[in-house]
């Protein structure tokens, strides 16, 4: 019986021109996971992570924050969903950027559309995989797991493969694993348990390396 702690990246840089890196306070969230790790005696018999910059680059503090020196497994089927493709594909006209409180509702609005129309095979977006074909790429990297490994494994990815591993797992109608996409926060881990027939779902969405007064301040969604 092994253990698959599949975690979101940090906190990336949502309403900048590059959304793809960690920003500062995705950084101290890694590490701080990374230490909390540690400090609980977890060790990673392996690990995979999507090819994304903010999902490698989480990867990499984490381990620098539990001080071990862990090579992660390149997983494409982990990268994220493209959210602008998604709501460019029902709204072809340019948003504006994210910097008011409507405008902020008004992008997850649409990205709620779009990502239910993707999912029903009404839309397809610009560069994106068939929504098939996305829980396809989840999928296998489940299965990798399960028929490869039998102790603690890490898997870094985003919010959309997290939600399809969870919803695949619990058998959740598509609108289901959109309502739990979008509540995905920053650096959170949802444990699995597996062996070689079927993964369980343990935990969702936690953040137990935040669970202090000090750290009230860096949850984040984005």
């Amino acid at each position: 019986m092994g253990t698959l702690y599949l975690v979101r990246h940090g906190q990336a840089s949502f309403g900048a021109e590059d959304y793809d890196q960690l920003s500062a306070l995705g950084l101290r969230q890694s590490r701080r996971l990374g230490e909390y790790l540690a400090h609980k005696g977890v060790r990673f018999q392996a690990a995979l992570t999507g090819t994304l910059r903010r999902q490698t680059q989480t990867f990499a503090a984490i381990c620098e924050g539990a001080e071990v020196a862990l090579k992660a497994l390149p997983w494409p089927g982990l990268n994220e969903y493209d959210s602008a493709a998604v709501i460019a594909a029902i709204h072809p006209q340019p948003l504006g950027k994210p910097d008011t409180p409507e405008i902020y509702r008004q992008h997850f609005r649409l990205l709620r559309d779009g990502l239910t129309q993707w999912m029903g095979g009404g839309v397809s977006p610009r560069g994106m995989p068939s929504y098939p074909a996305f829980v396809e790429g989840v999928r296998s990297a489940l299965d990798h797991v399960r028929d490869n490994f039998d102790g603690n494994v890490l898997l870094v990815s985003s919010g959309g493969p997290i939600s399809t591993a969870v919803g695949h797992v619990l058998g959740t109608a598509p609108q289901t694993t959109i309502e739990l996409n979008l509540r995905i926060r920053n650096t959170s881990v949802t444990e699995f348990s597996f062996n070689p027939k079927r993964h369980t779902l343990l935990t969702f969405n936690t953040l137990p390396h935040l669970d202090a007064a000090q750290y009230v301040d860096w949850v984040s969604y984005a």
